[in-house]
């Protein structure tokens, strides 16, 4: 019986404590990050205070929310923005995170964010698949052309930005002084993530009917906070 309360107790205390630890990261990310809402943060393994003894935590998952990217005076809302890091090592005072081996993480825009951000006179929406690229559907208000719709592509570069361009536009278009450069203004656009943990890089996108989904993975990845 004494082993079985004895037991108990540590787990009670274990639950305690890495709830607490929780709590400090999610404060600090969120700091650090500047964020509007605080994010959920989650320590995996057990026991947890085995793991603070090793100076190393197992998985560490963060829903950091939402964040916004930038280019030439435009916002891009990112609606969600999940992390699930591994190999996660603690300061020599344990006070802190250093950063972790290796991390995974997804982001999920909407069209209507999307859309949003590229402007007045466009929208975007989903556009299928096609040949392994990831389309979207480009309506550009052209005053040149009564109506117009494109095939455009969303990608990422560098890691850290997000790319959206037309794949081609009509052969009116092209006939046309100044129509391409019109409709490209509106069509194409990069935001760059300056949030993003260091160490961790956009990597694939894919297009599904309600927004886009944003693959990251990355080594040697430091944790905010």
């Amino acid at each position: 019986m004494l082993l079985v309360v004895l037991a108990a107790l540590f787990v009670a205390a274990d639950r305690l404590a890495v709830n607490f630890a929780e709590d400090k990261a999610a404060d600090k990310i969120r700091g650090s990050l500047g964020l509007d809402e605080t994010p959920q943060v989650s320590i995996k393994g057990f026991p947890f205070l085995t793991q603070v003894a090793s100076g190393t935590l197992t998985e560490v998952d963060a829903s950091l929310g939402g964040i916004e990217a930038a280019a030439e005076g435009h916002r891009l809302r990112v609606t969600e923005l999940s992390a699930r890091f591994h190999d996660v090592k603690l300061s020599s005072d344990y006070t802190s995170i250093e950063g972790a081996a290796s991390a995974t993480g997804e982001a999920r825009i909407g069209y209507a964010d999307l859309t949003k951000a590229a402007g007045d006179g466009v929208r975007i929406s989903y556009g299928g698949t096609s040949g392994g690229k990831s389309q979207v559907k480009i309506s550009p208000d052209v005053p040149v052309l009564d109506s117009l719709d494109v095939v455009g592509t969303v990608s990422t570069v560098g890691g850290d930005t997000i790319r959206l361009r037309a794949d081609e536009l009509p052969t009116l278009c092209t006939a046309i002084p100044g129509c391409e450069d019109k409709v490209r203004a509106r069509t194409d656009h990069d935001w760059k993530l300056n949030d993003l943990p260091a160490g961790l890089k956009l990597d694939r996108v894919t297009t599904t009917r309600d927004g886009i989904a944003i693959s990251a993975k990355g080594t040697d990845v430091k944790l905010p906070g």
